[in-house]
């Protein structure tokens, strides 16, 4: 199975092209599920009733899973509540926090990957947001790993008496057990989004401010190792109008798009005139051969380049395409990099070879940053 994440710009068209995506891949004999979590349920409309053979529809519901994820975790932590004096909340009672459409959208992919289907089709939120988002469970099971170690856990048995001596409250049990339950649901988002079967498409209307916001989400992406499948160039208008403004816009939309056609593939689809409405509008947008997805490419990998012999260094190859030095800034802490790129950022364990090594400068590339780590000779094994 295939997972095809659409984002891009706000008001670009993700949703109509989400749409079209999963139809062309159901209208040639694949099993699809479309995941969406929009709110007012535009792809009523787009798709009407009943939907085409081979195309099924997950609505994310984020209200509902906050409701639910909560209530959970007050049963699971009751005994303490109870300590404490303090009142459950009912179902009921519980509105949804900002943030919460995050984790709907990342436990609805993690179900989806179970769904006996071929191809996955996930509408993200705008770019910005979609990147934070597919970031966060890698990001959090760092939190959980850094504030209840696992190593810690084997002495749970220890902490009445640990608490007694040390006359302060320990962390109890159900606290360890939901930390843990926790990570093993991240962990399974985590590799859904990780995996070699993920990409990323993004739709954008080829324009300067389009333009910054994909080169901005592209280094996102790439800080993260999210590969990019290709671009959608959405709402294009044809050539040679003879309308000056119709034209000025064509000459405009086809410059960006061939500039964007330089950093990988782009798919244009044509401006249908009025909002696409119902299966005959998104069969004009499905025709498009290559909307219909491949199989997407690996995650590039960091390099360690070995230039010990040549320059004493060891040379960390970290692919950001579109980057500007302005953009970048890394700081050592220990055994970990934190990388800035732009307003992306990721925390990162340096490989073990590295880690031994001090950080003796970087540079920007042809799109790569080269990080130069030189052997610390206390740590560094000696040659005779």
């Amino acid at each position: 199975m295939h997972t095809l994440l659409v984002t891009g710009p706000g008001g670009a068209g993700r949703t109509t092209v989400a749409a079209a995506t999963a139809l062309a891949a159901a209208r040639r004999g694949r099993q699809v599920l479309l995941l969406t979590g929009d709110a007012g349920d535009p792809l009523a409309a787009l798709l009407g009733d009943p939907l085409p053979p081979g195309l099924s529809i997950a609505r994310v519901d984020s209200g509902q899973e906050f409701r639910d994820e909560l209530v959970t975790l007050q049963e699971r932590g009751s005994a303490l509540l109870s300590m404490v004096g303090a009142r459950p909340l009912a179902a009921e009672e519980l509105t949804e926090l900002p943030g919460a459409e995050q984790f709907a959208l990342l436990r609805a992919l993690r179900r989806a990957a179970t769904a006996p289907a071929d191809l996955v089709v996930a509408d993200l939120p705008p770019i910005h947001q979609a990147v934070a988002t597919l970031a966060l469970p890698a990001q959090l099971r760092r939190y959980l790993a850094r504030l209840l170690p696992a190593e810690k856990q084997a002495a749970r048995a220890l902490r009445p008496v640990l608490a007694q001596l040390a006359g302060v409250p320990m962390p109890a049990q159900w606290l360890y057990e939901a930390a843990a339950r926790w990570d093993q649901e991240l962990a399974a988002v985590q590799a859904v989004i990780e995996a070699d079967t993920t990409a990323v498409r993004l739709v954008a209307e080829p324009g300067p401010a389009a333009d910054d916001a994909l080169r901005l989400g592209r280094l996102g992406l790439a800080l993260h190792q999210l590969p990019v499948h290709d671009v959608v160039a959405n709402r294009t208008v044809p050539p040679g109008s003879a309308d000056p403004w119709l034209a000025g816009l064509a000459a405009q939309q086809e410059k960006y798009a061939a500039e964007w056609a330089g950093e990988g593939p782009v798919t244009t689809l044509a401006h249908l005139g009025p909002d696409p409405q119902g299966q005959d509008d998104l069969d004009r947008l499905a025709a498009t051969a290559a909307l219909l997805p491949d199989r997407p490419a690996p995650r590039r990998a960091w390099t360690v380049e070995d230039r010990l012999a040549d320059d004493g260094v060891l040379v960390w190859v970290v692919p950001l395409p579109g980057a500007h030095k302005r953009d970048l800034d890394l700081v050592r802490r220990g055994d970990e990099l934190l990388l800035t790129a732009g307003p992306h950022r990721r925390i990162v364990t340096l490989p073990s070879a590295l880690r031994r090594c001090t950080v003796s400068g970087a540079a920007l590339t042809e799109g790569e940053l080269r990080i130069r780590f030189t052997p610390d000779p206390g740590l560094w094994p000696r040659t005779r």
